[in-house]
């Protein structure tokens, strides 16, 4: 099926041969599922199941189905309940209704409902296709791209999990308009991460413009995607298994992943233990020489402009640091920290000693 998106809508692409596929940006494109995916599906796709929660099915659940059904597709729904805890639920439903490996799961929702779908369809009959179209900014900038999905465990985050790229994603600014602003800020501290790691215009561009986005504007927030989605498009097309440079991704993520872990991911929302974790990966930097003050305090006031972070001060650091070690990136025994040299560049690095780790987090949490 030929399909031209109209001009106002963004086309990224992520470059991996057979596997490649297209990031669509544009206000109301929910409304624009079902032909995207039908150009993206081809026309042997019979069936979509749209996995979601209550919430974001009571505010886009019927526009999606009407959009899938509208080109002809048999539009299922399937609403997981307590987060990781549906994957099995949702295979058993996938086996019920018969859905054939041509057919087409549509992750409608934030992090947690695009991880578990995406699970779901990498691997169910060995791999099915999924059409991400992710209603968070955290998700749209970040976890929607780049084809990891799995499901927490209580001893770590993302241990359990599959590489499955998506065919086609789907983001429409405008659903961020219904995002809680606490989830707004959220994103906004994942975003962060992309200016430090690759792009100081954007890092200083979000600082100043932090209260337009909250505020949603669209201009600005489609702004904002469409360079993270092309930052992490390029590292992903270059690195999808994360062998050396998509580990830099995980800027704030080996502090944040362990928060997590440590509170039953109960306290914090992704983006805030990211937030927490840059500001400690900041302070490593730092007494390692490797970062100058003056940038140390920029990530500090960035992150600060977004919002209060929840307390972390009152979380034992053994209990934080031991979690680090069963995190996903430690190899060898050894954790790995994503440290900034500068706004705009990172270097990974696994020898950093203990006391300069515990003295970071006593600072980073003070």
């Amino acid at each position: 099926m030929n399909y031209s998106p109209p001009a106002a809508m963004k086309t990224i692409a992520v470059r991996l041969r057979e596997r490649s596929y297209g990031i669509r940006i544009a206000a109301g494109s929910v409304d624009e599922l079902g032909v995207l995916a039908r150009a993206a599906l081809g026309e042997r796709a019979r069936r979509a199941v749209i996995v979601t929660n209550k919430r974001i099915a009571g505010l886009y659940g019927n526009r999606a189905r009407r959009a899938l059904e509208a080109s002809n597709f048999f539009a299922h729904m399937f609403l997981i309940g307590d987060g990781e805890r549906s994957a099995t639920s949702l295979l058993t439903f996938l086996i019920e209704q018969g859905i054939e490996r041509s057919d087409v799961i549509v992750a409608l929702g934030g992090g947690v409902v695009g991880d578990l779908a995406g699970f779901g369809a990498a691997v169910y009959l060995r791999g099915i296709r999924l059409v991400q179209v992710p209603t968070t900014l955290l998700a749209q900038i970040d976890s929607s791209v780049g084809g990891k999905t799995g499901v927490n465990h209580r001893l770590g985050k993302n241990l359990i999990g599959a590489f499955h790229q998506p065919s086609l994603v789907v983001i429409d600014p405008m659903t961020l308009r219904t995002l809680p602003p606490r989830e707004m800020r959220a994103g906004l501290y994942e975003a962060l991460k992309y200016g430090v790691i690759s792009d100081a215009r954007l890092f200083y561009r979000i600082a100043r413009e932090t209260n337009s986005l909250i505020d949603c504007d669209l201009d600005e927030l489609a702004h904002l995607i469409a360079r993270c989605c092309s930052i992490k498009a390029s590292i992903v097309s270059r690195d999808e298994r994360e062998a050396g440079l998509r580990k830099t991704l995980n800027f704030g993520h080996t502090v944040g992943h362990a928060l997590e872990a440590v509170t039953n991911y109960r306290l914090f929302l992704h983006g805030e233990a990211v937030g927490h974790g840059m500001r400690a990966a900041a302070r490593i930097a730092e007494r390692l020489d490797l970062l100058a003050a003056s940038n140390r305090e920029a990530i500090d006031d960035a992150v600060a402009r977004v919002g209060p972070l929840p307390e972390a001060n009152t979380i034992a650091l053994d209990a934080i640091i031991s979690a680090m070690h069963h995190d996903k990136k430690t190899e060898a025994g050894r954790t790995s920290f994503v440290l900034p040299v500068e706004i705009g560049r990172v270097v990974v690095q696994s020898d950093v000693p203990p006391h300069v780790v515990r003295s970071a987090l006593k600072d980073a949490f003070a």
